[in-house]
């Protein structure tokens, strides 16, 4: 069971462990050396979740951490936060920077990949664990998740979750031999995968939350269209609005990973609207739903 709360100036669901997770997560993939500062932008202007990855090939987790320490420092408390992190496979690794010993266990790199992210971030503890990406064979992906398990027993890590998992199969398998289910499944989210429909029904079902990535990047087809934009205007907000509110109202958790402040503060806007129910079938319908799931509580 997941309920609604607000958590600073971004709305947030609270899950049976009583991990708060914003309905707006500030993603911080391919910032490199801007990382720290545009972290703590995000942060000054009203975001309060973070995600990162352990893969120096795709984002500066130290320079997250950076950034997070001088939110903390100006005021901000630890408390207020959700950082979520992944365990990137030695596949998904740049050879040269491999943030754990390669030639390690998998239980032993996912082990040294926890500490190292607890060292840059800068904390006791991670919010949210996930595996960059599933494993093959099955047997691996469940080799590393029981050792997330054991992070979480020894209170390191509050809750876990799963990236880059568009088999509805394996994530059902995944659930299901879970002694600590999956929080989180975070999915690139466009039109080549159906938008994940099947998915993000079992993850509705199931307490879990979807979180999209390249959102906008992916669509700009939907964010064009005369309809969306009609809507847009009638709402007086721009169609990327007008598209991250439709997500939020069917559970979704959008990633957004923009540089500009003038758009982190928009993006937090759109709390301050909701879009009416024939308004957002019609919208929804866009991107291949013909209706919303049932809503979290």
């Amino acid at each position: 069971m997941v309920y609604a709360v607000r958590v600073g100036t971004v709305n947030a669901l609270v899950s049976a462990r009583g991990t708060r997770v914003p309905r707006l997560i500030y993603g911080t993939a391919w910032k490199k050396e801007r990382t720290a500062g545009l972290v703590e932008r995000a942060l000054s202007t009203g975001f309060r979740g973070i995600d990162t990855a352990c893969q120096p090939k795709h984002y500066d987790e130290a320079g997250v951490g950076a950034g997070v320490a001088r939110a903390l420092a100006a005021g901000m408390a630890r408390a207020e936060l959700y950082l979520q992190t992944k365990f990137t496979p030695l596949a998904g690794q740049d050879p040269r920077r491999v943030p754990y010993d390669a030639k390690a266990s998998l239980p032993e790199q996912v082990r040294q990949s926890c500490a190292a992210s607890l060292a840059n971030l800068q904390t006791s503890y991670l919010d949210c664990l996930v595996v960059h990406s599933p494993l093959s064979p099955f047997e691996r992906t469940l080799q590393v998740w029981r050792e997330l398990e054991a992070l979480v027993d020894s209170g390191v890590v509050r809750e876990l979750g799963i990236s880059n998992c568009y088999d509805l199969a394996q994530l059902e398998a995944l659930a299901a031999a879970a002694r600590v289910k999956p929080l989180v499944v975070q999915n690139r989210f466009y039109a080549e995968t159906d938008y994940d429909r099947s998915i993000r029904v079992f993850c509705g079902e199931r307490g879990m939350l979807y979180q999209s990535f390249w959102t906008l990047s992916a669509n700009p087809a939907i964010l064009a269209h005369a309809k969306v934009r009609a809507l847009a205007q009638r709402y007086a907000v721009t169609p990327a609005q007008l598209f991250f509110r439709s997500l939020t109202q069917i559970g979704i958790v959008p990633l957004i990973g923009t540089t500009s402040e003038l758009h982190m503060r928009q993006d937090l806007a759109i709390f301050e609207f909701e879009l009416a129910p024939a308004d957002l079938r019609e919208l929804v319908a866009q991107f291949g739903d013909t209706r919303p799931p049932a809503p979290l509580k």
